[in-house]
């Protein structure tokens, strides 16, 4: 019965995708993927239920569906975080499971009852065949899980070299998704069918669970500008705005920069911050501040990376703590709660506040309060 709800889940999951007005590519890959799960789901329920003499024509179809996994999950990442290798076509990645359905071509065209004779004697005449399509599997497995994961840390660095913010831009959703393929290639390793195909059964109730509390995964609502230059997040709908201006023709565009321009551009940078407060922008981008002072981005990270130490994101929020810690201190700021505080320095929730705070100060903002006496207020 759960492989059941598993399959249907997994139709309708698929069918909300089909049918999402303005679905993204990454859509369509994951759409496509849940078909495919579900596919697989009913080739097992039928295997152990012994209901396959009714169905024999999909006898066979489930032997190279795990080298299928593998490619869809990358494929998925790799559209989401912008990071796909476009001088490698996807078809590529498919090509091991359709030299398995090639080489299982001969037992296709097998008449039914033949087929279904095979699958009652334990795949009579084809135990060596099954056994070199099956070699693959546990090596595709662990090599698009690991690929996968090491794009989306690649990912987290980019959101540190060029956001000021984290929360609606993180797809740490889709790295427990990579973990939970993980453990269903450990438990292919490990485990057996049952248990397997029941962390399958958990995998799809998860991409269900998260799909619904993600925006913009199985809705129609449209996800806003790409992540990064060539990227595409329909997960959740992120809109980095940066205010019209005019700038001077951008300077220092080389990748290496003379040192003394560098010190420059980073006295420009320290002026900026200290007399307009860019940090109070809670979407503050390193795109938005490199427009604010005439550089490229590439040169102004280089100039935060070398002289500060940091990557963008620890700079900004940096500069939010400081200020907090400065109006904190101000007898009439103490009608305020701290997150009212917290929100006007420019960070943009609670969690992102006291994560930050607690990195640059090894105390909670209430423990700092506490220890300078400050009494902020306590409504909401």
């Amino acid at each position: 019965m759960f492989h059941i709800a598993g399959i249907i889940l997994a139709v309708f999951l698929a069918l909300l995708l089909f049918t999402k007005k303005g679905k993204s590519p990454a859509d369509l890959i994951l759409a496509i993927w849940l078909v495919v799960i579900g596919l697989h789901l009913l080739c097992y329920y039928l295997l152990i239920s012994g209901d396959f003499v009714a169905f024999p024509y999909l006898l066979g179809m489930e032997i190279p569906l795990p080298l299928i996994h593998g490619p869809f999950l990358y494929c998925y990442v790799a559209t989401l975080v912008g990071q796909r290798n476009k001088r490698l076509p996807v078809y590529i990645h498919f090509i091991p499971a359709l030299a398995a359905y090639l080489l299982l071509s001969g037992f296709f065209v097998l008449p039914f009852a033949q087929k279904i004779y095979v699958y009652q004697h334990h795949g009579l005449g084809y135990e060596k065949l099954t056994s070199f399509i099956r070699l693959p599997i546990i090596p595709s497995g662990i090599i698009y899980v690991c690929w996968s994961l090491v794009l989306l840390r690649r990912h987290r660095l980019n959101i540190a070299r060029q956001f000021s913010y984290s929360e609606k831009i993180n797809l740490n959703w889709l790295v427990y998704l990579t973990i939970g393929m993980g453990a269903i290639w450990l438990s292919i390793i490990f485990g057996n069918d049952i248990s397997t195909f029941l962390l399958v059964d958990v995998f799809i109730l998860f991409i269900g669970y998260f799909g619904i509390k993600q925006v913009g995964i199985f809705s129609n609502q449209e996800a806003g500008r790409p992540l990064l230059a060539g990227a595409s997040l329909p997960v959740e709908t992120v809109k980095v705005e940066v205010p019209p201006i005019e700038v001077e023709p951008l300077k220092y565009q080389k990748t290496a920069i003379d040192p003394d321009l560098m010190s420059k551009i980073h006295q420009e940078l320290t002026l900026l911050m200290q007399t307009e407060k860019l940090f109070q922008e809670p979407e503050l981008n390193l795109d938005g501040l490199a427009a604010r002072l005439g550089v490229s981005s590439n040169a102004l990270s280089q100039v935060i990376n070398t002289l500060e130490q940091r990557n963008f994101y620890d700079y900004i929020n940096d500069f939010r703590v400081e200020e907090f810690k400065r109006i904190a201190l101000l007898p009439e700021n103490n009608q305020y709660t701290l997150l009212s505080l917290a929100f006007q320095v420019g960070f943009n929730s609670k969690t992102s506040f006291n994560r930050n705070f607690k990195k640059a100060t090894g105390l909670s903002p209430k423990e700092y309060c506490q220890q300078h006496k400050i009494n902020p207020s306590t409504e909401d």
